[in-house]
């Protein structure tokens, strides 16, 4: 990706400053979405405090799609919305048909299940990069066109996140784009969110999340009023990726957030 895309403006307030454009109210609702893997792992997040889970299998790659008896397991314990991974393979350029095939089942399987949505990101190449494969992401969404849809971190191979997000606003189910920025310092992503809330408003909004921890939900309540964040390690037992989940760990960074919901800043033009 080119560096020159991210640079942030010179008149960029400092991390204790408030910020310089207005949110609407709706978007002051947070999230703290807890990735889980089994029925142990949902029921912590949910008792911790979280409002949304991510349903994955193989965390170790990242997350791929969980079993349908999984979902089903948890979707019929819990009571919290789940957003359920559709990933065959860690490649990001899918274009195997029997994967499609696969991905396409999936989704229509699940579309029968009490679930808010997928989490689902889909590339194609081309001369300038990669870019969104569109006709892909537009098959699988109409498998379940009722359901909502968050694009995972494939937005980050993106040639172009400017123009990525801008092309995510051709599909009204997708109200999330899950990111980790470029992999810099907290302080140094938080005003390149700022920019891509901006550009993502109204239909979508940011979902902060890989590695994301106490540290950075604190740089980002205090320098941007967003407050979406999706969380793994930082809430699984001795922060290992095989941990289980902690209701105590979900508790605290829930808490976290809320405190920081009643002085969200105001993003002034």
């Amino acid at each position: 990706m080119d560096g020159a895309q991210f640079e942030q403006p010179d008149n960029r307030p400092s991390v204790n400053s408030t910020c310089y454009f207005c949110m609407r109210p709706s978007d002051a609702e947070h999230i703290l979405e807890i990735i889980v893997c089994t029925i142990e792992d949902a029921v912590a997040a949910e008792r911790g405090g979280a409002n949304r889970l991510e349903i994955i299998s193989h965390y170790e790659v990242g997350g791929l799609t969980p079993s349908f008896d999984l979902v089903q397991e948890i979707t019929s314990t819990v009571k919290i919305p789940a957003r359920v991974m559709l990933r065959e393979s860690e490649p990001f350029v899918v274009t195997d048909e029997d994967e499609i095939e696969s991905l396409l089942n999936a989704a229509r399987a699940f579309a029968g299940l009490p679930i808010d949505g997928f989490v689902l990101g889909f590339l194609k190449g081309s001369p300038s990069g990669l870019q969104i494969d569109h006709s892909l992401l537009s098959r699988v969404l109409a498998c379940a066109p009722n359901l909502k849809a968050t694009f995972h971190r494939a937005f980050e191979e993106a040639s172009d996140p400017f123009q990525a997000i801008a092309e995510l606003k051709r599909h009204p189910q997708i109200d999330c784009i899950l990111s980790r920025g470029r992999g810099e310092a907290w302080e140094s992503e938080v005003y390149r969110f700022i920019e891509w809330e901006r550009a993502a408003s109204p239909e979508m909004r940011m979902l902060v999340g890989g590695g994301t921890d106490k540290e950075a939900i604190e740089v980002f309540c205090k320098a941007s009023p967003i407050r979406a964040f999706h969380v793994g390690r930082a809430v699984r037992e001795q922060e290992r990726i095989d941990g289980t989940v902690l209701a105590e760990q979900v508790r605290q960074i829930d808490e976290q957030i809320r405190n920081y919901r009643r002085e969200i800043p105001q993003l002034n033009d």
